[in-house]
C-alpha cells in the first residue's frame, strides 16, 4: 500500500517565556491543549515544570506525589505537555521547584534526565521514587510503569514523543472560561478543540514502560521479554486493550520488527488464573471481551512514527509491514466475505503528525494488510467480520422468532375459557407416561376448578352413601326391635 506519510513532523513546543504572547502564540497554546498565558500572570521559569513550581519549597512529599501522578500517566513531568494542559497555568515561587526536586534527589527518589531539544528540563523518578509515589497515589508498581531509557543521553526525545502520543490520543479539552477576554485566535482555537471529536480514555487509562514477560513474572520478567511503550485500557471508549510502540525514525526497521517476535511469544504464553483454568497470561491482568467462535485474535499494537530522525517515516512503516507479515497476515474467507486473523496480531501504524491532526476518530491509521486509512477503532477491529457475525446473529434471531411463532400457533387453548395453555400445562398434558393427566382439554385454572369439582362431587357421593348406610342400619335396627317385641308378646300369652 502506498500511504502518504509526511516526511516532517512538528516538534514539541517550548515552555513559556517572559513577555506578552501574541494572538498566534495564544492560538498555538490552545491548539496544543495549554491554557493561554494571561497578562500579568506569573511567568514560568524556563526549564522548570509548572506543576513543580506550584509546590511549596521543602514539601518533598507533595512533590513526590505530584511527580508520581505525572509519571504514572506519562513518561516525564513536562509542564507544557501534561500539567499546563489540564491546569490554569498559575505558577508559585520559582524557588519551590528546585527545593522540592533537590529534596527528592537527596533521598534517591529523583534523578536529572537532562534537557530536551527545546531546553526543557527533565526529571525522572527512580525505582524507589516510583514505589514511594505509588504508595501516595494508591497505585501498584505495574500502574506506575518504569524509567524511560536513555532520556538524558537522547535529550528525552523518545519520552517526549510518548507524551505527545498520549496527549494526541486523549485530546484534552480546554476550559473556555480561561480564554475569556483573550485574542480571537485563541478563543477560536479553544472552541475548535472543544467541538472536535473526543479522544480515548483519560490519563489514568495509560500506563508506560510496561513489561511483557515471555518468562518470569510481571515484576521480574525474564530475558527476551518485551516492554511496551504505552498500554491503553479504555473499554468505555471502544478500546479495551491497546499496546503502543513509538519510534522517532531513529531505530532500524529490523529491530522494530523483532519486537513483534517478543510480543507474539508473550501473547501465546499461558498461565493458570485464580479459577484454576489456563488462559493467556495477558488476560490474567487486563480485561478484554471474550473471543467469538473459534478466532483467537491477539490484542492490537499501534506503531507511532515521529519524523525526528533521518529515516523516512513512510519507509519505516512499509519496511516494518513487510518484516512482520507472518504476525499480521490473515486468511480470506470468500464464502463469508472477511479475513480471519486467528492467532494474528493486528498491527496499526500512523505518524504523530497525522495523529495530532485527526485524532483517534479520524482517518489517520493504516492497518497492515489494508489499502486505506481508517479511524483507530475500525483499524484495530475487523468490521467485515463484525458485519458477518451481526448478520448471522440477526438471522438466528429471525429463525428463533419464526420457530416461536410456529410453536405459539400449536399451543392448545382451553375448551372452557379459551385461554392459551401455559408452558407447564402444555408439558403436563403432553408427557403423561408416569401419571395420566385428566381434563387435557382444560387450562391450568379450569383444570384446577374441574378437579376440585370432581373431588367435591366424590365427597358428596361418599356422604350420601354413608347416610344411606346409616338409614339402612337404623331401619334394620327398628325391624329387629319390633320382631323381638312381637316374640315376647306371643310367649307371654302362652304362659
Amino acid at each position: 500500500m502506498d500511504v502518504d506519510v509526511p516526511e516532517h513532523d512538528l516538534a514539541p513546543g517550548a515552555p513559556c517565556h517572559p513577555g506578552v504572547p501574541t494572538g498566534d502564540d495564544q492560538a498555538e497554546l490552545v491548539r496544543r491543549g495549554q491554557p493561554p498565558a494571561r497578562r500579568g500572570a506569573p511567568i514560568q521559569e524556563p526549564g522548570v515544570p509548572a506543576w513543580i513550581s506550584r509546590i511549596e519549597a521543602g514539601r518533598g512529599d507533595q512533590a513526590l506525589e505530584e511527580l508520581g501522578r505525572r509519571r504514572a500517566d506519562a513518561r516525564c513531568g513536562l509542564s507544557d505537555q501534561i500539567g499546563d494542559r489540564e491546569r490554569s497555568g498559575r505558577c508559585g515561587p520559582k524557588a519551590a521547584a528546585p527545593g522540592a526536586a533537590n529534596d527528592l534527589r537527596r533521598h534517591g527518589l529523583l534523578v536529572d534526565g537532562g534537557r530536551t531539544r527545546g531546553n526543557e528540563e527533565v526529571r525522572i523518578l527512580t525505582a524507589a521514587g516510583l514505589a514511594a509515589a505509588g504508595l501516595d497515589l494508591d497505585r501498584g508498581p505495574e500502574e506506575m510503569g518504569g524509567m524511560p531509557k536513555s532520556a538524558g543521553r537522547s535529550g528525552a526525545s523518545h519520552a517526549m514523543t510518548v507524551n505527545e502520543t498520549v496527549i494526541a490520543l486523549i485530546r484534552p479539552k480546554p476550559d473556555l472560561d480561561l480564554v475569556v477576554g483573550e485574542p480571537a485566535e485563541a478563543v477560536a482555537a479553544a472552541q475548535a478543540a472543544v467541538d472536535a471529536p473526543a479522544g480515548i480514555g483519560t490519563l489514568i487509562s495509560y500506563a508506560t514502560e510496561v513489561a511483557l514477560p515471555v518468562k518470569g513474572t510481571w515484576k521480574n520478567p525474564g530475558l527476551g521479554s518485551a516492554r511496551a511503550d504505552v498500554v491503553v485500557t479504555a473499554r468505555g471508549d471502544g478500546v479495551p486493550l491497546l499496546f503502543i510502540e513509538v519510534d522517532n525514525c531513529t531505530e532500524e526497521a529490523v529491530l522494530i520488527a523483532a519486537k513483534f517476535d517478543k510480543y507474539m511469544r508473550f501473547f501465546r504464553r499461558q498461565e493458570k488464573d485464580t479459577d484454576g483454568k489456563e488462559k493467556p497470561m495477558w488476560r490474567t491482568r487486563w480485561s478484554a471481551p471474550p473471543w467469538e467462535e473459534y478466532e483467537r485474535v491477539h490484542p492490537p499494537v499501534l506503531l507511532v512514527f515521529h519524523q525526528a530522525g533521518k529515516r523516512s517515516a513512510k519507509n519505516q512503516m512499509e519496511r516494518v509491514a513487510d518484516l512482520t507479515r507472518p504476525h499480521w497476515k490473515g486468511h480470506w474467507y470468500e464464502e463469508r466475505g472477511y479475513h480471519s486473523y486467528n492467532g494474528c496480531i493486528p498491527i496499526v501504524a500512523t505518524t504523530l503528525e497525522r495523529l495530532r491532526e485527526h485524532g483517534p476518530a479520524g482517518p489517520a491509521f493504516w492497518r497492515y494488510g489494508r489499502d486505506r486509512l481508517e479511524p483507530l477503532r475500525d483499524a484495530i477491529g475487523n468490521p467485515r467480520r463484525d458485519t458477518y457475525l451481526a448478520r448471522r446473529r440477526q438471522a438466528a434471531r429471525e429463525e428463533e422468532r419464526r420457530r416461536e411463532e410456529e410453536r405459539q400457533a400449536r399451543r392448545p387453548t382451553c375448551a372452557d375459557c379459551g385461554a392459551k395453555f401455559t408452558d407447564d400445562r402444555w408439558r403436563a398434558v403432553r408427557y403423561t407416561h408416569r401419571r395420566p393427566e385428566s381434563h387435557k382439554h382444560l387450562c391450568e385454572d379450569c383444570h384446577s376448578q374441574a378437579v376440585a369439582a370432581e373431588q367435591q362431587a366424590k365427597a358428596d357421593e361418599r356422604e350420601h352413601q354413608a347416610q344411606l348406610r346409616r338409614q339402612a342400619e337404623e331401619a334394620a335396627a327398628r325391624e329387629a326391635a319390633e320382631a323381638e317385641k312381637k316374640n315376647r308378646g306371643l310367649f307371654g300369652r302362652r304362659r
